[in-house]
This record gives C-alpha cells, sequence and structure tokens, in this order.
C-alpha cells in the first residue's frame, strides 16, 4: 500500500471521538497507517476497552467540555456521533440542538479549532433521511414563503431586485429545512472540507448481516497544506508487487504495522476467496450455512454459539457470537479482564463499528 505517513518516524496522529470500543480507528489506523493519540468516550465500561487496547491513549473525556485549545494536534479526526435521533428504529428526532446525535456540532467544532488534514465519519442509514434542525440566527424567520409584500410577477426588473435578499431563493438560510446529512455536509463545506460519502451493508464485506452504514471521508481541497508528506492515494499502483500479492508501496523505511491491526490484512486477503458450506456448516446452521462459512473464513475462525441458554430467560444473543458477527479478534471487548457485564458488552458492539467495513469505505472513498 502507499506510505500515507509524513516524512520520517511519525505516523499520522488520530484523534477519536464518540470511540466506542475503537472499531472505526482499527479502521483508519489500518487503511492510513496511522496511530490514535488520544479519544473521547463518556461511557466508562466502554472506554475500559478502549483503554485496554490503546494504553497510552488518554480519554479527553465528555466532548462537550473538551477545550480543543489544549487537545494535542493530530493529523486525522475520526468519530461515529451518536444515531439515536437519526436511527430508523429510535424516534427519529433528527440532528437537532439538545439530542444526542446534536452532538456533531461538538465535532464540527474540533475540526474547525484542529484543522486535522482528514476527517473520518461513520453513522446509521437514517442520518440520509431523519431531518435536522438549526438555530434560527438572529432576525431569521421560519417563513416557507416568498413575503406577502413581494412584487407582482409582471413587474419583472421587480421581481429581479427583490428575489436577491429571500433566503429562500438563496438556500442560504441556517432555517431552511435539512437532512441530517444535508447538515453535516453543509457544515463540512463551511469548514472548507472536501467530502466523499458512500453507503454499504456489512455483508458488502463477507459479513453474515446487513447491518448498513454512512461513511464520510472529508479533507482539505488542497492536499497536505501543512507539509506532511502525504502521497496520493491508498489503492494507486505501487512501485512494485508485495509478498501478498498486491501492487501497492511499501512504506520506505518497511515500518511492520501495529500488531492490533495487522489481522485486518489478512481479512482483506481472503476477501474474494470462494467458500463452500460443508456438510457441518449445513448440520448446524441450515439455510444460514453459506453466510456463516464465508465469514468463517474471512475471520479466520469459527463461529462461536450463537446463544446463552437459561431456564430463568430463556435464550440471548451470545455477547461472544456478537463480536465475531462484528469481525473482531476474540475478546476485543469480552475479555474478562474489562470487567463488562453481559449487557455492557452486547450494548457496546451494537453501538460499535465493523472495522472492515470501514476499510472498505475507506479503500473505495480513497481511489
Amino acid at each position: 500500500m502507499h506510505d500515507h505517513t509524513p516524512s520520517g518516524d511519525r505516523r499520522l496522529r488520530v484523534g477519536s471521538l464518540f470511540s466506542g470500543y475503537g472499531g472505526l480507528d482499527l479502521a483508519v489506523e489500518h487503511v492510513f497507517d496511522a496511530e490514535t493519540i488520544w479519544f473521547s468516550e463518556i461511557n466508562e465500561p466502554v472506554a475500559r476497552v478502549f483503554a485496554h487496547h490503546w494504553p497510552d491513549a488518554p480519554n479527553l473525556g465528555d466532548v462537550t467540555t473538551i477545550d480543543w485549545r489544549d487537545v494535542p494536534p493530530v493529523d486525522i479526526l475520526c468519530g461515529g456521533f451518536p444515531c439515536q435521533d437519526v436511527s430508523t428504529v429510535g424516534k427519529q428526532a433528527g440532528l437537532a440542538p439538545g439530542t444526542r446525535s446534536g452532538l456533531w456540532s461538538h465535532m464540527a467544532a474540533a475540526i474547525d479549532a484542529l484543522q486535522p488534514e482528514f476527517v473520518v465519519i461513520e453513522n446509521v442509514r437514517g442520518l440520509l433521511s431523519a431531518p435536522a434542525v438549526r438555530n434560527l440566527p438572529e432576525g431569521a424567520t421560519d417563513a416557507r414563503s416568498n413575503p406577502a409584500t413581494a412584487p407582482p410577477a409582471s413587474d419583472a426588473s421587480a421581481t429581479l431586485r427583490e428575489m436577491e435578499p429571500d433566503p429562500w431563493h438563496l438556500g442560504d438560510d441556517a432555517a431552511r429545512p435539512l437532512r441530517a446529512f444535508g447538515a453535516v455536509a453543509g457544515d463540512l463545506a463551511d469548514l472548507r472540507r472536501d467530502a466523499r460519502w458512500i453507503g454499504l451493508p456489512a455483508s458488502s464485506t463477507g459479513a453474515p448481516h446487513q447491518r448498513f452504514r454512512v461513511f464520510v471521508l472529508a479533507h482539505r481541497p488542497v492536499p497536505d497544506p501543512a507539509g506532511l508528506g502525504l502521497l496520493p492515494r491508498r489503492r494507486e499502483p505501487g512501485t512494485g508487487a508485495i509478498p501478498s500479492g498486491h501492487d501497492r508501496a511499501k512504506p520506505s523505511d518497511h515500518r511492520p504495522r501495529p500488531t492490533r491491526t495487522a489481522w485486518l490484512a489478512d481479512a482483506e486477503r481472503r476477501l474474494g476467496d470462494p467458500v463452500v458450506a460443508d456438510r457441518g456448516h449445513l448440520h448446524r446452521w441450515g439455510h444460514y450455512a453459506p453466510a456463516i462459512a464465508r465469514w468463517e473464513h474471512i475471520t479466520g475462525r469459527p463461529a462461536p454459539a450463537p446463544a446463552l441458554l437459561s431456564e430463568a430467560k430463556g435464550p440471548r444473543p451470545a455477547p461472544e457470537f456478537v463480536e465475531w458477527l462484528m469481525g473482531l479478534e476474540p475478546g476485543w471487548v469480552t475479555n474478562p479482564d474489562h470487567g463488562l457485564t453481559d449487557n455492557q458488552q452486547l450494548a457496546a458492539l451494537g453501538n460499535g463499528v465493523l472495522p472492515l467495513q470501514a476499510v472498505q469505505a475507506l479503500d473505495t472513498m480513497w481511489r
């Protein structure tokens, strides 16, 4: 792959917001050969998981109280701001002040203050359809029609004179109805970032479930103004083949990738392999056998038992199985040393990012 790192020994620095168990960070570190240097997560049990895997990265805590003037600069800022209010299975309150999803405004403030080279965003499908509500600027109204004093259409010259100050013709009034994604894209444009986005299901990477997600990659319109020494794009042809068979250039110093992302490279290499479910898969999984067999091959490990059985509560999802469905290494979330209950593990996994899905999205957007 291309070396996205600056000249010298330093990797690109990543700042992580709404970090969860670090699924998006894994993908960003893998694609950009980067290193997460700090994170922000207010859920204490989940923060323990992140801190275990990134022991040198401090937790900045509540994103609403961070003074960005005191935060170390980063080259990449990534985050999946809370999705409860834009999710299609939630109340769809939208992207609005005072909602959990409205915390996007704090991520935008971080972009403005830190001026990272890249911004990576992840969210649910509802980001494309949920409404966005803006605080009205001083003197603005929410009227959706032209003023009653507008000149008659027959007076063409007067009409042209009166159209210019009409914000509903220009589309630049912050109170104009928006979708949540439109608000995010508009804020990125205001922050002078070019952006690409893609929506794709987890099944596109071979996972045995849909879990559709929206990913955004934003960057400066002028490449590398800070002189970081970034080379063009990861998927452009490299200068020669490497042992894995990918025609990508190695970093000049042949520096190995962080251990925590090495398994993603193995999973990527197995994506295109043909997989046929055997008799054992058919006996255990029935018509799910092909999907399970494929994900077992990609992840490099067999599927754990899917359910925990309890006479009192009946069957419920096994956290180890959900962890496998997310394509994570065994124990990434379920390691007993983290001290999470089964319910906390399931909540963390349910809110997390499937790393291989994020890798595919970033690869596609950064071609």
